[in-house]
């Protein structure tokens, strides 16, 4: 996922600039510091405004974890790995799959099986892991908001910044018309960094934390479910077919491919 953000702002960058150079525009004349710091820090001070310090905090973290993707597993693999629990339980009973929760790296799986191996109750389990998951998609929906928020005020502040660059011109009326023009090119530059800002960087990175949100609260309903399924002692193949619907259509194998997949493991 984090080769795609990365792939999409760079296609973004060569289609603007690109199309920019063609028209017989120069990439250095969309250099311009005044108007850079009217629109970048003048949306970072907007924003700070706007959200309490702890919704601030993630910023830098909501940033590269767009950059990044999501942290957690694949959902096929975390499928196949509850089936395989499923089956462990069945043959060895839930107190086999100690080391195996204690394994899991993903820090939702790892509490609702170590909360089912303890012997909590289903409903109460099902109630403690449903809370978890509301909380954590209410957190990533405030972070997407941070950036959402930014790129509301980013264009606004470059329409701002060319004012104020308007000003600066207009009251130099009666000196060199060449210059006179430059300072007109230079004052639209703060609208540039605005709506570019604004459109390339924040309301993507606004979209794409929500769509990671998106695909791990999916992870985790889906996991929720496995979990009740073990600890109800459900059929491994009834416990495949519940978690493959949480699947698209191109991620699901079939009972014969995960038999072969994990038999080519065990031969490795």
């Amino acid at each position: 996922m984090g080769a795609t953000t990365i792939a999409g702002l760079v296609i973004a960058a060569i289609g603007i600039l690109g199309g920019f150079t063609i028209e017989g525009g120069s990439v250095g004349s969309l250099i311009n510091i005044p108007g850079f710091m009217i629109v970048v820090v003048g949306t970072l001070g907007a924003t700070v405004v706007s959200f309490p310090p702890a919704m601030l905090k993630a910023i830098p973290t909501g940033y590269m974890r767009a950059l990044k993707g999501g942290d957690n597993a694949e959902p096929q693999e975390m499928a196949k790995h509850l089936v395989e629990m499923a089956d462990k339980a069945r043959r060895e009973g839930l107190l086999s799959l100690e080391e195996d929760a204690q394994n899991m790296e993903d820090p939702f799986a790892k509490k609702g099986l170590m909360l089912m191996i303890d012997g909590t109750d289903p409903e109460a389990l099902r109630a403690i892991l449903e809370i978890e998951i509301e909380g954590a998609a209410k957190r990533e929906t405030e972070k997407s908001e941070v950036f959402k928020a930014g790129s509301g005020f980013a264009p606004t502040l470059g329409v701002l910044g060319a004012v104020m660059g308007l000003i600066t011109v207009l009251g130099n009326l009666g000196g060199d018309v060449a210059a006179l023009g430059h300072g007109i090119a230079t004052a639209f530059v703060a609208t540039f960094y605005g709506v570019g800002v604004a459109n390339v960087i924040l309301l993507p990175m606004a979209m794409k934390l929500k769509g990671i949100a998106a695909e791990e609260q999916a992870v985790r309903e889906m996991v929720l479910e496995g979990i009740l399924s073990i600890q109800a002692g459900d059929n491994p193949r009834i416990v495949r077919e519940k978690l493959q619907s949480f699947l698209s259509p191109e991620l699901r194998t079939s009972e014969d491919e995960e038999e072969a997949a994990s038999a080519g493991r065990a031969a490795a």
